[in-house]
């Protein structure tokens, strides 16, 4: 019996198993989807089908420089345990080093990707961390800069991972700053780069809640709008000053902007450092993390 793609879509989704080993599945049970089901279960393939719906918050961003490539990846797990097995944290950085030298298009075709120097793909190699480590782990997101210098920074041992990128002239090392500068998105979490970043919407948007703030100051309502203006503007430099990576007081030495402790950095190493990006995960940001009720789950295991 033939079998179509869309045969083998709807038997990942019903397995949670990846594409390739769908395909062996309908190949080898000649297109019959109740049978696909019981070949990957044979081969232990879909054992983890019901540890994939379960939420996945914790685990690991990580960030490193591979054969030159700049890489951060972030891969979820169910507690903060297995962040620190060292078989995950091996997978962590095997996905990490599949990034960097295949540079996939999007998570959809790194989960397709071979992993590593293996013939398994990411996903069929998550599945079966899945069943090694007994939770329900996901590679959730990546992002790679080939160009420039790279700088990675870990924090709290997978906590919080930043690369950052810069553009580096003179033959100097510009490590240390990168470092700091990785440290400083790491603690302050940016909104922006750089003012030149903020969209217009943004600023009307501060400048209508400023002057609603301004109208309801009995000192401030009955100034004249070119007054209100002014200090909006100058209230414009404070939210610059707050939400713009590049014009926040580095932490390091308040008297200098970041953009000037790349600079003065960058002088006095002789040479020419221009921050290009950088990116930054927090393992599980945006998850609604897991409510354990343990009476709930004790009074379920003796029933």
């Amino acid at each position: 019996m033939a079998f179509t793609a869309l045969d083998v879509k709807n038997l990942r989704e019903m397995t949670g198993v990846g594409m390739m080993d769908c395909k062996k599945a309908l190949t080898a049970s000649d297109g019959d989807i109740d049978k696909a089901i019981e070949w990957l279960r044979e081969k232990g393939l879909a054992a983890s089908q019901k540890k994939a719906s379960r939420i996945a918050a914790e685990g690991m961003a990580y960030a490193a420089v591979i054969d030159g490539i700049g890489v951060v990846v972030e891969v979820n797990a169910e507690t903060d345990f297995v962040g620190k097995n060292e078989k995950f944290v091996d997978f962590v950085k095997g996905v990490a080093a599949t990034v960097a030298k295949t540079n996939p298009a999007d998570l959809d075709t790194l989960m397709e990707t071979k992993y590593l120097d293996t013939d398994m793909t990411i996903a069929s190699q998550q599945q079966e961390m899945v069943l090694v480590i007994g939770e329900n782990i996901k590679v959730r997101r990546f992002a790679r800069f080939a160009d420039g210098v790279s700088v990675p920074y870990i924090h709290a041992g997978g906590k919080i991972g930043v690369l950052v990128n810069l553009t580096v002239e003179g033959g100097i090392d510009a490590t240390t700053v990168g470092k700091d500068v990785a440290m400083q998105i790491a603690a302050l979490n940016p909104r922006f780069w750089d003012k030149a970043d903020v969209t217009q919407d943004v600023l009307d948007e501060e400048k209508k809640i400023m002057l609603a703030q301004m109208d309801n100051d009995p000192k401030m309502a009955s100034k004249p709008l070119q007054v209100k203006e002014k200090v909006v503007a100058g209230k414009l430099n404070k939210f610059y000053s707050e939400n713009c990576l590049l014009q926040q007081e580095f932490v390091k030495d308040n008297d200098l902007t970041v953009e000037k402790y790349i600079e003065k950095s960058a002088k006095e190493l002789g040479g020419k450092i221009v921050f290009n990006s950088a990116v930054r995960f927090e393992k599980g940001e945006g998850i609604e993390k897991r409510k354990d009720n343990f009476a709930e789950e004790i009074a379920n295991m003796i029933k």
